[in-house]
């Protein structure tokens, strides 16, 4: 919730920075009347109109808030890890990236025969991890024998490298590959 709300903040903050750059460039171009800019910033702005004064002031006061919060982000401390699955032993905590599980996942899915360009997604579940797996295969072996091997194969490797308990193991068939034709040339 809190991300939704930074990327709404960041996108709010952007128009109206966007906004005052391009005012900035069209008033040093000389888009503005210099007497008119100054009438409406020092008259109006002053206290001569107070709907324009107080627009200028809450919308000011809403940047300077989105600057703040975004200053607090930025310095803050323990935002910038990578995701990781944090396991409790004996002897102390384990945290394995989600990156290194996805590595094994991939390393385990491609010793199925048949298959090619593989991509792999880790979540982490109460009952143990997610795991979804994308690839294309070669049209030469069964999809179904393929898939419950490379399931397999990529459950068992997860488990006894990390031992942390694999749930599901989802494979998703993007596409067959064509092997390129092979051509004899012949010599006359």
């Amino acid at each position: 919730m809190i991300k939704v709300l930074d990327r709404l903040l960041l996108f709010v903050y952007s128009l109206a920075v966007g906004a005052a750059a391009v005012v900035a460039i069209v008033a040093a171009c000389g888009g503005f009347d210099i007497n008119f800019l100054k009438d409406t910033v020092v008259e109006e702005a002053a206290g001569g109109d107070a709907v324009v004064q107080t627009t200028v002031i809450a919308a000011a006061a809403v940047l300077l808030l989105i600057s703040l919060r975004f200053f607090v982000v930025s310095v803050r401390r323990g935002g910038n890890h990578s995701p990781s699955i944090n396991q409790r032993t004996e002897h102390g905590d384990i945290r394995i990236s989600v990156e290194t599980v996805e590595n094994i996942a991939l390393k385990a899915a491609s010793r199925t025969r048949g298959v090619k360009d593989l991509r792999a997604r880790i979540r982490a579940a109460e009952s143990g991890l997610q795991v979804t797996i994308r690839a294309f295969v070669d049209g030469e072996t069964p999809i179904p024998t393929l898939s419950e091997e490379m399931q397999k194969t990529v459950s068992e490797q997860i488990e006894a490298t990390t031992g942390i308990p694999v749930a599901d193991v989802s494979i998703f068939i993007a596409n067959v590959t064509h092997a390129p034709a092979t051509f004899k040339s012949r010599v006359e």
